[in-house]
């Protein structure tokens, strides 16, 4: 059986905010259940291991599993804090004399290198576009309304039946952008807000009463929420879909059921 860690489940300024003392953010500096830093994934599996996105946490979250390398990366999109962690992952492969795999659409492997124009001495670069096979799992992946900040990616990915996405910046996305969504056993969405009052042409991921409005479209089996701001309080009584469940640091939960 197949593992999805949790490395990450912050947005993009990660908790607690710098400048911040709302209690969620005292809470994170104290007791710490409400630390989060920027949203990662890593499946780990007997047909091996990769992450979703490489943030400028990465290091934190590599040295706090203990890791010493990732071979292969696949990004969502070219936002700081899905990408920020590149240059050291091109560091430890320079180190190491190891070639890192990234994976991603080719627009977006585009716009890193422009960033990033000396990453390509140190890792292979492999579009997406039309698919790709990673750890075993068959992956597609297509456009998602990101709101004010333009698109990103969302991916579907299958193996042995078992069918899931990992949506983790998205906002009011239309039929053709959810047919993806249907027929799953687990959808992983971000959430940044309970609930965010902020004017929706300036918003760009969705709060989880809205996503509990899509769950009750798409139906999946089970649904964890992520890339979570200083808003949310995983010890706080929200109202959720039953079938929800907020991800935490270190989070594990198999891939198979």
């Amino acid at each position: 059986m197949d593992t999805l860690v949790f490395l990450g489940t912050g947005d993009a300024m990660g908790v607690p905010r710098v400048y911040c003392e709302c209690k969620v953010c005292m809470e994170a500096r104290t007791t710490g259940s409400n630390r989060r830093l920027r949203s990662l994934v890593m499946i780990q599996g007997q047909d091996g291991d990769f992450l979703i996105d490489c943030g400028p946490d990465w290091r934190s979250q590599m040295e706090m599993q203990g890791l010493r390398f990732a071979e292969k990366i696949l990004v969502t999109h070219a936002h700081f804090d899905h990408i920020g962690g590149l240059p050291e992952w091109a560091d430890a492969c320079r180190w190491l004399g190891r070639k890192g795999e990234l994976y991603a659409p080719q627009e977006v492997i585009d716009t890193i290198l422009k960033q990033f124009p000396w990453l390509v001495r140190h890792m292979k670069t492999i579009a997406v576009d039309a698919g790709i096979e990673l750890g075993g799992w068959k992956i597609h992946g297509w456009k998602v309304c990101h709101g004010a900040n333009g698109h990103s990616y969302a991916y579907r990915l299958e193996k042995e039946g078992f069918r899931w996405v990992y949506c983790s910046d998205s906002i009011g996305l239309n039929e053709e952008e959810k047919k993806p969504l249907h027929d799953l056993d687990l959808l992983v969405l971000g959430t940044s807000f309970y609930h965010e009052t902020a004017e929706y042409s300036s918003r760009s991921v969705y709060d989880m009463q809205e996503a509990a409005e899509l769950l009750a479209e798409v139906s999946p089996v089970k649904a964890v929420y992520t890339h979570m701001s200083h808003d949310v309080d995983v010890n706080a009584d929200y109202t959720l879909p039953p079938n929800v469940v907020l991800a935490s640091a270190g989070f594990r939960m198999g891939l198979r059921w």
